[in-house]
């Protein structure tokens, strides 16, 4: 039977941030003679327990008040382990154990332990603000559903996150399931607020619905043709640069679907846990998107973590494209080249991003096609025959689509072996040594062998007879 008594316990700590200093302490009370104390951290469940501090009392002469151990007396002690800069890692329960000789017999050792969990918090460290589904078009006669994803990683615990419009919250509807991506516009039976106090008027809803039956007969409804016709001005062919059509459309109409209230968002949240113990947090608003009050509309996302001091937030202007700017390259395009027409930039920030279509007006492209894909435009070996022939960029986002156009212009002949002597035709080689023609009055007409006159080609003939023979000659 034991003659004394041993309490250990350790002092709670409320959650901490990771890189603080954390100090742990374990307090024990005893009326015996100290033997060891010994931290553990406890990984897998319990599994394991690793050691990070002892004090073995055996090897330690700091225990004289303790001598009289016969002499009955309560005792506390205080073990303390530092930790400098706490991690993530460093998540989870802690153990202190502390163990006594018996005062009857010093064969026997006494042992207590006390626990704590230590919860380490850390903020987030990213946040994003993308669009889902992009690029994707303009919906001009179709309401179509429109979702921004805010993406906030590396908290811990996983933050709270929610959206405002404009600086003001919004009242979304929770979903648990993303929406079905051919159920149509969404809707619920809450009321709503008008945000426009004037229906659309019955001039643009006819010009709408005109384009509609354009759009019904094959023609491209979203697309001014340019005032310039398709056959080149010759003056315009004289500059030295390609030509970028100033005319830029944006569309702006919008048929009867269009609805003059505010919108019902839905908001869901998914969770996805990392191995070092932080959460990714994807927040989804969802709503009927409506170009005419939703373009240059502000939507923040905004982050509450409780190792936050202030929330965290991300920005994003919804934005129809406008104003696409061409960089064609070469600037001097001639025969045989290779030119690029890229989409260097906007007039505006664009968000989101947009899609891109070329076309040839009036024809198809060089290889055949009907239209291009992409940001970039590459014709390979440009013909003559595309001198003049004028292209056109839709550049289009769900808020809007805007049509920019640019002319190619081809000068001349590609450059080949035969231009060194075309440009050099003033010098003869007499020896590997240049020397000019000495300029002259006017010339008397030469003659070739075959008797006719001679021009650059002429002297060209008889430039490579000389040439022959003076290789035959020993």
């Amino acid at each position: 039977e034991c003659l004394c008594y041993l309490t250990v316990n350790i002092e709670p700590l409320p959650p901490v941030v990771a890189g603080d200093a954390v100090t742990l302490k374990c307090n024990f009370k005893t009326d015996g003679r100290m033997r060891e104390i010994v931290w553990y951290r406890v990984t897998d469940g319990g599994t394991i327990k690793q050691k990070i501090f002892t004090f073995d009392a055996m090897f330690s002469t700091n225990y004289s008040h303790m001598e009289n151990y016969r002499k009955r007396e309560d005792l506390v002690y205080q073990s303390t382990v530092r930790l400098p800069e706490v991690r993530i890692s460093d998540n989870g329960p802690y153990e202190c154990h502390v163990g006594i000789y018996d005062r009857a017999t010093r064969e026997k050792v006494v042992l207590a332990s006390g626990n704590i969990f230590l919860n380490v918090m850390a903020p987030p460290t990213s946040i994003e603000v993308v669009a889902a589904d992009t690029p994707a078009p303009f919906s001009r006669y179709q309401a179509q559903n429109f979702t921004l994803v805010c993406i906030v990683s590396g908290g811990k615990p996983a933050p709270m996150v929610y959206f405002k419009r404009d600086g003001e919250p919004i009242d979304a509807v929770p979903l648990s399931e993303p929406p079905a991506a051919s159920s149509g516009p969404l809707q619920d039976s809450r009321p709503f607020r008008s945000l426009l106090h004037r229906d659309l008027d019955d001039t643009k809803m006819q010009k709408s619905l005109s384009l509609l039956d354009a759009e019904n007969r094959g023609g491209r409804p979203y697309t001014e043709r340019p005032s310039h016709g398709l056959t080149p001005d010759p003056n315009i062919l004289l500059q030295p640069t390609t030509e970028n059509i100033p005319e830029t459309v944006v569309s702006r109409e919008f048929p009867r679907w269009v609805h003059s209230a505010e919108p019902t968002y839905f908001l869901r949240h998914s969770r996805t846990p990392s191995s070092d113990g932080t959460v990714e947090v994807r927040a989804l608003l969802t709503w009927t998107l409506n170009p005419q009050i939703d373009n240059e509309a502000l939507f923040s996302c905004e982050v509450k973590h409780p190792a936050l001091s202030m929330p965290m937030q991300a920005e994003v202007t919804l934005v129809a494209p406008k104003g696409p700017k061409i960089v064609m390259t070469p600037s001097r395009a001639r025969v045989g080249d290779t030119v690029r027409i890229l989409v260097h930039g906007f007039q505006n920030e664009v968000f989101p991003e947009p899609m891109f279509t070329w076309t040839r007006v009036g024809s198809r492209l060089l290889d055949g096609s009907a239209e291009f894909d992409g940001k970039e435009l590459v014709l390979e070996r440009v013909p003559a025959e595309l001198n003049g022939s004028m292209y056109r960029c839709t550049a289009q986002n769900p808020l809007g689509s805007t049509d920019t156009h640019t002319r190619l212009i081809v000068f001349g002949m590609a450059r080949s072996a035969g231009d060194w002597e075309n440009n050099h035709r003033d010098e003869s080689w007499l020896g590997g040594i240049p020397r000019r023609r000495k300029q002259q009055g006017p010339k008397s007409p030469k003659f070739a062998l075959g008797g006719g006159p001679t021009g650059r080609q002429g002297r060209s003939v008889v430039t490579t007879i000389n040439k022959l023979r003076t290789q035959k000659e020993p």
